[in-house]
């Protein structure tokens, strides 16, 4: 689909399927043809069980649990570059004729807004009421299928990311008298809905920077009034200091690192910690490499993702901050499907 017109994606930010296979290192890989044709038969099958479970109108969490169980275990045991192969045959096959009828897999593949991974698609996995009407709308099996993928573990880590966020706000707040915070990629903010600080009016301001204007005006829209501003920028801005926002007691980037790359990822790390004052913290998360619905996101809903471990956050932590003064910590959320890094700059 192509790009919304209004949302420039600056390539900083690799939120289509397009721009990130074209910075994939997979491009130049060797393919083992007899591997090839191998795993396009076991591919075949896996998808076959799983339209032959849903002609037979068997329920549909246990098959889709089951068919995204069996492509996770697939792309773990293929070559990355024979998988790439794989994915467009996946997308091909009549099986997604039911499994579009999901409103998250049909939100993710259609991409109303041009793009991976946008704050309508969250909105549906954190089953906001935003996205009610997109549910109600949906066929009775996709309902059904909902039930399961908006269950699975990748979306309760999704959950529980907003939430962890809202936490970590309210600790800033607690520790700093009137708080500055940014968010980084904002998308609609949900977090900020369950911040008792900015209920209780305790921070100086809320900054949301996000590149899709949709968003920005969302956020505007529904925090009118409090702390919360929105302004429109990407990462290509900040690395750049294209924007004059100050310092902050607490800078955070829930979702962006799942996209960029680790050259990408350790540049911005090192500029958002010139946005931190002293004695402030810095939150990045990333979904790790132990989740299982990589196979299903990365065919069926078109949604990849540059998965990372503890080791992968702590590279681009120490590669971005080498010597300088700071703490660090990193840690999983309670069902390993997120990643988080927590980076406190020294006091000066």
């Amino acid at each position: 689909m192509p790009i919304d017109p209004k949302v420039q994606l600056d390539e900083y930010s690799l939120v289509t399927t397009r721009l990130m296979k074209k910075h994939a290192p997979t491009s130049e890989e060797t393919i083992d043809t007899n591997e090839l044709r191998d795993r396009t038969a076991q591919l075949a099958l896996i998808l076959d069980l799983a339209h032959q479970a849903f002609m037979r109108h068997k329920p549909a969490a246990p098959v889709v649990h089951r068919l995204a169980g069996r492509l996770h275990k697939l792309r773990r045991r293929v070559a990355p570059a024979v998988w790439q192969k794989l994915v467009p045959l996946a997308q091909q096959h009549r099986v997604a004729e039911y499994l579009i009828q999901d409103p998250f897999t049909r939100w993710s593949v259609e991409k109303p807004r041009g793009y991976s991974g946008d704050a309508g698609l969250l909105d549906i996995y954190y089953k906001h009421p935003a996205a009610d009407d997109a549910v109600a709308s949906s066929t009775l099996l996709g309902r059904q299928i909902y039930a399961y993928t908006s269950e699975a573990a990748s979306s309760v880590a999704g959950r529980e990311r907003r939430d962890i966020l809202a936490r970590t706000v309210d600790e800033t707040a607690r520790r700093v008298e009137k708080a500055e915070v940014l968010a980084i990629a904002c998308g609609h903010l949900r977090e900020a809905e369950r911040s008792d600080a900015l209920a209780k009016r305790k921070l100086q301001r809320w900054v949301g920077l996000d590149q899709d204007p949709i968003s920005v005006a969302t956020v505007n829209h529904d925090f009118a009034g409090t702390a919360v501003e929105a302004l429109q920028g990407s990462v290509r801005g900040i690395l750049r200091r294209a924007y004059a926002l100050g310092t902050f007691d607490l800078v955070y980037a829930s979702g962006l690192y799942d996209y960029l790359p680790r050259a990408i990822g350790v540049r911005l790390l090192q500029r958002a910690m010139e946005l931190v004052k002293p004695g402030g913290e810095l939150l990045f998360a990333n979904f790790s490499d132990e989740i299982t619905t990589d196979g299903y996101m990365e065919t069926f809903m078109d949604w990849p993702l540059i998965l990372r471990s503890a080791d992968d956050m702590w590279d681009i932590i120490n590669a971005a901050l080498g010597r300088s003064s700071f703490e660090a910590h990193v840690y999983y959320g309670s069902n390993r499907n997120i990643v988080y890094g927590k980076v406190r700059k020294g006091d000066l």
